[in-house]
């Protein structure tokens, strides 16, 4: 069993620090807000002041926060991550952010004898429940080896993509599927409901037939009741719009159908569902039709 560490315990980081202390390893925690953490401290886990007590504390430090700039919140000044590290200790940052500035993050690691990786996840609350969550590593590859398993331990799926970065340009590619699908998935129920078809036969329909992907079958039925706490609300799903048609002018990739899936992103925004669960695309596109939830 090893001795870890995590920081930053929102939805998915705090189900994750709940499987690892259900493989039985022991785990050292924070978050901003305390409270979200309490249900884990009853748990076992053991609660830090600060990151860097957390990575000072641990062998293997996981950090799964919000965007490039909570990432530089927590690795930063004197209560950071990067303030906690010593030689030969591992920082694996789960988080989705800029692939430039994980590097640098990394760049910084190893200045302090330690190392970083970049493993995002493929997947949602359920899937990470079941255990099948999907796992992308960057980094050095002896790196990746030493922590591999304790990766398997959130799903069977765990691939080395290449150096640091590469994980979150893989992760950032495939997240831009998502709100693509849901808008497609969106545009289908309203197609099928005004021509006088039942949303819930509709629903029912679409996520047992041949575009039933994975997430369209676990977040379909969204569009008839959406989940009180979101997911992956429109802010997070935003950024990675943002973060995959920054990628896309880089290197010169044209991406109509993300821009599109982004504005519509937006307009959830400017109607004040920004909290909302992504899937609430739907509302949108449905207030455009004249259709009501």
């Amino acid at each position: 069993m090893a001795n870890l560490g995590f920081v930053g315990l929102g939805v998915m980081g705090g189900e994750m620090v709940n499987r690892l202390l259900g493989k039985g390893h022991t785990i050292t925690g924070y978050n901003r807000t305390r409270e979200k953490a309490e249900w884990l401290i009853q748990k076992g886990m053991k609660w830090a002041g600060s990151p860097r007590a957390v990575v000072a504390a641990a062998d293997v430090t996981f950090s799964m926060v919000t965007n490039s700039e909570a990432l530089q919140a927590i690795a930063e000044g004197s209560t950071g991550m990067l303030a906690g590290l010593t030689a030969g200790k591992i920082l694996v940052d789960m988080s989705t952010v800029s692939p430039a500035f994980s590097r640098s993050l990394a760049e910084k690691v190893r200045e302090k004898g330690a190392d970083m990786l970049d493993a995002p996840v493929s997947g949602s609350v359920i899937t990470l429940q079941q255990g099948k969550l999907s796992v992308m590593v960057g980094g050095r590859p002896e790196t990746f080896e030493i922590v591999k398993s304790l990766l398997n331990d959130f799903g069977p799926k765990v691939t080395y993509v290449g150096g640091n970065g590469q994980a979150l340009v893989m992760k950032i590619a495939s997240n831009l599927s998502l709100a693509v699908q849901m808008l497609a998935f969106s545009e289908g129920v309203l197609l099928a409901e005004k021509n006088g078809i039942p949303r819930e036969t509709a629903v029912d329909v679409l996520t047992h037939s041949a575009i039933a992907s994975p997430m369209v079958q676990y977040r379909g039925p969204f569009v008839l009741k959406l989940p009180e706490e979101a997911w992956f609300n429109v802010n997070m799903m935003q950024k990675d719009m943002l973060l995959a048609l920054e990628l896309g002018r880089q290197v010169n990739v044209p991406m109509p159908t993300t821009a599109v899936a982004n504005e519509f992103l937006t307009a959830a925004r400017a109607m004040g569902l920004v909290e909302k669960d992504f899937a609430v695309v739907f509302d949108v596109l449905a207030h455009m039709s004249g259709v009501k939830r």
